[in-house]
């Protein structure tokens, strides 16, 4: 992210003005992310916050043009795998997966949880951490109910939805916003993170277990589930997410942007969906949310002014010097605590920049932080926000003091061990 312009304010327009008018704008497009209304209010919000940054002169048209160009391959992506993600579903991969899931689970409650775990993982990895909260965890639901793993299975898929998203920099939207600042390949992203993404998930897993004592039954609970024919794996969405992970891999060798790859995975599924007529264009427009599309560009230049105010102050007062562990364990629980205080997607914008000059371990760091750190409050991740809906949606409850309660169980211990591992395991392999 560039740094922000400073310099710009009109004389007629005190500078406490502006301050305050672009964290208004902040706190009002954090409200629109939490209520996550209809897509047309989303952009509608986006833009007058934007305007009204631009009309006091906190940032300037320059400066909005270099954060849109920095932001769109980051939001075109997200476009392109929202699509990716809606036409597997579309063509019953995740309802195959719970299917098997359901079956080698045999109505063991723990045996459940593990595979749920299994899945939600590489689905967070490798199709990004909106499909395990919206097409993931309404299947995990059907698949676990009447077994006395529902709870735990859906819990989980929050949880991982976050959690598991730092093996690769296409898991979240937060990791590719960092991924500018990083000198590192999609190769050597996995190779340093991948002890992390393991440590993390036998962390929730056991967090899981102990929050939720009937997940820890190894009999079945109820009756086996029973024998109907499972729905066919759909083979070619399955070899396109295969293929896509593939060029994310081998497009880093030559800088390629990762929403190209993306972008073609999309084409074929669109392609394979519509001739065999099982969506519509226009419902391929819907899924990929160009709205929200817009609102996270608008986001981005609304905290592009927030960065030079007061606030973008007192973050950069607390950035420390060192690259020690303590630093890193600094920085890992600053953006954990940025993360809840105003969502990891501004936090990400706001404090990858300032920790860049540290190196690509401070920059791993706060991601530990800006991803599994973001569970701890609804408010922290998008992610959150979307399972809660999708819950609510699908006549599920969503407990809001169990959610917290568990979070603040597995949180704080699953931030430190994920440090603590990714820096033991810079210093013995000298990856960074």
């Amino acid at each position: 992210m560039p740094p922000a312009i400073t310099g710009v304010y009109p004389s007629s327009v005190p500078v406490i003005v502006v301050d305050l008018v672009g964290v208004a704008c902040l706190v009002a497009l954090l409200a629109v992310a939490f209520l996550h209304p209809r897509g047309r209010y989303e952009l509608l919000a986006g833009v007058s916050c934007t305007g009204a940054v631009l009309a006091v002169g906190a940032v300037s048209f320059t400066g909005v043009g270099d954060q849109v160009r920095s932001l769109l391959p980051v939001v075109l992506f997200l476009a392109a795998i929202l699509v990716v993600a809606e036409l597997c579903a579309v063509e019953g991969l995740f309802v195959a997966v719970g299917q098997r899931v359901r079956r080698a689970g045999r109505a063991r409650p723990r045996r459940l949880v593990a595979l749920t775990f299994v899945v939600a993982s590489v689905v967070t990895a490798v199709l990004s951490l909106d499909a395990t909260v919206v097409l993931l965890t309404p299947v995990i639901a059907a698949a676990a109910a009447g077994t006395g793993a529902q709870r735990a299975g859906m819990h989980a898929c929050v949880r991982l939805a976050n959690s598991a998203s730092l093996l690769l920099p296409v898991s979240n939207l937060t990791n590719l916003l960092a991924l500018p600042h990083l000198d590192v390949s999609f190769t050597d992203w996995v190779l340093l993170m991948a002890p992390v993404w393991i440590v993390v998930i036998l962390v929730e897993y056991a967090g899981v277990l102990l929050v939720f004592p009937e997940a820890r039954r190894r009999s079945s609970f109820g009756e086996p589930p029973n024998r109907a024919e499972l729905l066919r794996m759909p083979l070619v969405p399955l070899v396109t997410v295969v293929a896509m992970l593939a060029g994310f891999a081998a497009g880093s060798a030559v800088d390629l942007d990762p929403f190209w790859v993306a972008g073609a995975a999309a084409l074929v599924l669109v392609a394979h969906a519509l001739s065999r007529r099982a969506t519509r264009g226009l419902a391929v427009v819907h899924a990929a949310h160009l709205p929200f599309a817009v609102f996270v560009l608008c986001l981005g230049v609304v905290v592009l002014a927030v960065t030079d105010s007061f606030l973008g102050e007192a973050v950069a007062g607390l950035i420390p010097s060192s690259d020690g562990l303590a630093a890193m364990l600094l920085i890992a629980a600053l953006a954990t605590a940025l993360a809840n205080l105003v969502n990891n997607l501004p936090a990400t914008l706001l404090l990858v920049p300032l920790v860049a000059a540290l190196g690509p371990v401070a920059v791993l760091a706060a991601l530990i932080g800006l991803n599994v750190g973001s569970g701890l409050t609804y408010t922290g991740s998008l992610a959150n926000l979307l399972w809660r809906r999708t819950l609510r949606r699908g006549g599920q409850v969503a407990d809001g003091r169990l959610f917290h309660l568990h979070a603040l169980a597995v949180t704080p211990v699953a931030v430190l061990t994920a440090t603590v591992v990714l820096w033991g395991w810079v210093r013995v392999t000298g990856l960074a």
